[in-house]
C-alpha cells in the first residue's frame, strides 16, 4: 500500500498524568458500560432526562412499553453512575494517565519495526488467512511503508480504584464496588479515545482538520486507527511484553503479571495507524505453517505461543 507518511509535529515518548477527569468523561461509550451490566441496547438521550418526573416519563415514553423497564433501570444505573463521577472528581479518587508516542517505524513483510533511541523494536504480526469482505488478506504491517514511515504506541490506565472499591467491599456493598470498577474500565476506553483525538489532531498531526463529534468518533469514523493488545487484529496478548520497555508502563503506575495482564485492570495498551486506508479487521483461525512462521519470527516455540493464541487456533 504506497501513500506518503506524515511527519510527526513530535517524536518519542510523552507521559501525561492526571490527566482532568472533566476532558475524559465526554469520551465514555455509554453503550458498553451498560452492556457490562447486561443491559444491551441503545438508550439515545438517556443524559437528557433529569431528575424531575416529568422529564424521565417523557424520556421513558419513546421507548416501547414493553422495554421500559429495562430503560428505567438504565437510567438509574446511569443516575448512579453519574454520582459516582462526581465522587471520583470532587474527593480525587482515582488519576487517569496515559504514557505514548509516535516513533521511526517500518514494515518489514508481516513484522513491524520500531526504532526509538538506537534501539530497534520487532513486532511481528498476524496475517488473515482468510479474506475479508473487500478481497484481501490483513496483516497491521500493512498498513506500514517499507522504510521512512512512522508508528505509535499507547497505553492509559486508572489508578487507585482498587483501593477505593475495597472500601465498599468491607461493607458487603457489592453494587457500588463493582459500579466503581466498571466505570473505570469505561473511562480507561475513554481515555485511550481521548488520547487518540488529541495525536490525530496534535501529537502526530495528520489529520489537523477533523472536525468530527464524539458520537462520530465513537463510531469509528476518523482516519487512522488504535489496535489494542487482545483485540482481534491484534491478539496476542504477549506483544505488551515488548512494548513495555517503549511505553514505562512502571511510571504511569502499570504493572504486568506474568500472564500479561495489565494491574490496573482498567488499562487499555496499544498501536497508532495513521495510513489512509488502515482499518479493523479480525485475524480469526490461524493453521499450524503460520503458527510456526510466527514463532519463529517471535523467538519462541510454537508450544509457547499455543497459550497466547487459543482463541485463534
Amino acid at each position: 500500500m504506497n501513500y506518503q507518511p506524515v511527519k510527526p509535529k513530535k517524536i518519542g515518548l510523552i507521559q501525561l498524568n492526571d490527566i482532568d477527569l472533566r476532558e475524559i468523561v465526554p469520551f465514555i461509550d455509554w453503550t458498553f458500560f451498560f452492556m457490562a451490566w447486561r443491559l444491551p441496547g441503545k438508550f439515545q438521550g438517556i443524559e437528557t432526562a433529569c431528575d424531575c418526573a416529568s422529564c424521565k416519563v417523557g424520556w421513558l415514553q419513546a421507548f416501547p412499553i414493553e422495554e421500559r423497564p429495562k430503560a428505567e433501570e438504565a437510567l438509574k444505573l446511569f443516575k448512579d453512575a453519574q454520582e459516582m463521577l462526581r465522587l471520583f472528581h470532587d474527593e480525587k479518587i482515582i488519576a487517569i494517565n496515559a504514557s505514548f508516542g509516535i516513533f521511526e517505524g517500518y514494515a518489514s513483510d508481516d513484522d513491524i519495526l520500531i526504532v526509538y533511541q538506537d534501539q530497534t523494536i520487532k513486532l511481528p504480526m498476524l496475517r488473515q488467512q482468510h479474506a475479508s469482505a473487500d478481497g484481501f488478506c490483513y496483516s497491521l504491517s500493512d498498513f506500514l511503508a517499507s522504510e521512512n514511515d512512522y508508528v505509535g504506541a499507547f497505553a492509559t490506565t486508572v489508578t487507585g480504584i482498587e483501593h477505593f472499591a475495597e472500601t465498599y467491599e468491607k461493607d458487603d456493598d457489592m453494587f457500588h464496588s463493582i459500579l466503581a470498577k466498571t466505570l473505570s474500565d469505561r473511562l480507561a476506553e475513554a481515555a485511550a479515545e481521548w488520547l487518540h483525538y488529541k495525536v490525530r489532531k496534535e501529537y502526530w498531526g495528520y489529520a489537523p482538520d477533523e472536525n468530527l463529534s464524539i458520537k462520530e468518533m465513537l463510531k469509528t469514523q476518523y482516519k487512522g486507527i488504535r489496535p489494542a493488545v487482545g483485540y482481534p487484529s491484534l491478539p496476542d496478548q504477549s506483544i505488551i511484553f515488548e512494548l513495555d520497555p517503549l511505553l514505562k508502563f512502571s511510571e504511569i503506575g502499570i504493572t504486568l503479571t506474568e500472564n500479561g495482564a495489565m494491574f490496573p485492570n482498567a488499562s487499555v495498551c496499544g498501536l497508532y495507524f495513521a495510513h489512509p486506508k488502515s482499518k479493523y479487521f479480525m485475524i480469526g483461525k490461524i493453521d499450524e505453517n503460520q503458527l510456526k512462521d510466527y514463532a519463529d519470527r517471535c523467538g519462541k516455540s510454537p508450544e509457547t505461543l499455543r497459550k497466547w493464541m487459543a482463541a485463534n487456533l
